[in-house]
């Protein structure tokens, strides 16, 4: 594991309460690797056409944005740790409901309520309890190195995740099983692993309100006004997003280059291993040239060679775009979380985690819909297109918006 700045291992040592938020983290990830990959998959051999595998992941990230919005608002009132046990419950009840439902209708429900991630990266209940409890261990350049170790656990389990993708077709193959029995033996397993992140999360010792957060008021405060305007840009951001989740892309793919399962598992875990490795070199960037213009600097690039995909006429170009897109398009997760946690005080993180991640789940229920239309008309990939365009709107707002907002670390120097 690469060096890290010397504050961080002073001010947050990697054990106790931290060491069991980045486990946790690590099996949620390693779930929705291939969850993402697999609910298309398990969807089309149910009959489904690519407009309904589209308002599934439409429904999943409206609930989830709904119960995100919840978990922010209620977390100090009601205590971290509960509100995160009452999610697994609800990540056990999902893998039990997928694997045993195939109507349309009911699936859509399980969607809705449950903890399904079409995009493969961690836009859930779980992320504002984490990420506050996460805040209250490390300060200034420490704080943005625990989240980029916490953004690289949750990428290399999302990329074994991805790769474990291709069980159900090895164990049909050579197993003699029932195609749609292995892929209903992984949502199972999905919901196992919910009852072992139930289990590290009773181990939390940290109860809502410890630290900087005791005794104040939940909700948003002085920083209101900068938490809602980054709000409304990292919804466009989301909602280009949503035309590139994962699960769509994946499809994207079956479509236009006829791409095996256990081929498309291989390719996004080996996306998945450059998007955890940027973490760890965002953090080293954002130390030279900042927060912002990191994640500015780094997305540009990234939504350009999304829009490059489908020009791609072989399968090789379309790989190597979408190898050099996932080193360069997630820098900004460590340190947008950084950035949202440093210009807030301490009582509004866990408000303000919620009320910047709600939007962007939100604004992104529309597009995967949209998404799965255009590809039922057409295998060309406009989603793609309108999805990197979009991002580089945002992108550039961002800039102009609040490259004069520095975190505290930034004015000492």
């Amino acid at each position: 594991m690469p060096n890290l700045p010397d504050d961080l291992h002073t001010r947050a040592p990697w054990r106790g309460d931290t060491r069991r938020l980045l486990l946790a983290r690590g099996l949620r990830a390693f779930g929705d690797g291939f969850v993402s990959l697999l609910l298309p998959a398990y969807l089309l051999e149910l009959g489904w056409t690519p407009f309904q595998v589209g308002l599934v992941a439409t429904a999943t990230l409206l609930g989830s944005g709904l119960l995100t919005l919840a978990a922010g608002l209620l977390g100090q009132r009601l205590g971290h740790r509960r509100l995160l046990l009452a999610a697994t419950a609800l990540m056990v009840a999902t893998g039990l409901g997928v694997a045993s439902l195939s109507s349309f209708w009911p699936l859509m429900l399980v969607a809705f309520v449950g903890t399904l991630n079409p995009s493969g990266g961690d836009t859930s209940v779980f992320l504002p309890a984490e990420h506050a409890l996460l805040a209250q261990g490390a300060q200034g350049k420490a704080r943005t190195a625990a989240f980029a170790r916490y953004s690289l656990v949750g990428s290399l389990s999302a990329a074994v995740g991805a790769l474990a993708a291709a069980l159900p077709a090895l164990l049909a193959r050579h197993g003699e099983l029932a195609p749609r029995t292995t892929l209903q033996g992984m949502f199972l397993l999905y919901a196992l692993l919910g009852l072992v992140v139930a289990f590290l999360y009773r181990g939390l010792r940290t109860p809502a309100g410890d630290g900087p957060q005791a005794g104040q008021p939940a909700g948003l405060g002085p920083s209101r006004r900068r938490v809602y305007l980054l709000s409304a840009l990292f919804s466009l951001d989301a909602f280009g997003g949503g035309f590139v989740v994962q699960s769509l892309l994946a499809l994207w793919l079956y479509q236009r280059f006829g791409l095996s399962l256990e081929a498309a598992a291989s390719i996004f875990f080996w996306t998945g291993v450059l998007t955890a490795c940027s973490y760890l070199v965002a953090a080293r960037i954002a130390d030279r040239i900042g927060l912002v213009r990191t994640m500015v600097y780094t997305h540009l690039p990234s939504s350009l060679c999304l829009i490059a995909l489908p020009f791609c006429t072989g399968l090789g170009w379309a790989i190597g775009l979408l190898l050099v897109r996932s080193a360069l398009s997630q820098m900004d997760v460590p340190t947008r979380s950084s950035y949202v946690m440093a210009i807030v005080t301490p009582a509004e993180r866990s408000a303000a985690a919620s009320v910047t991640a709600v939007p962007r789940s939100l604004a992104a229920t529309a597009s995967p819909a949209l998404a799965g239309y255009l590809l039922g008309v057409s295998s060309f990939g406009w989603p793609l297109v309108v999805g990197g365009a979009l991002k580089i709107v945002y992108d550039l707002l961002l800039l102009a918006m609040f490259r004069r907002v520095h975190p505290p670390e930034e004015l000492r120097e």
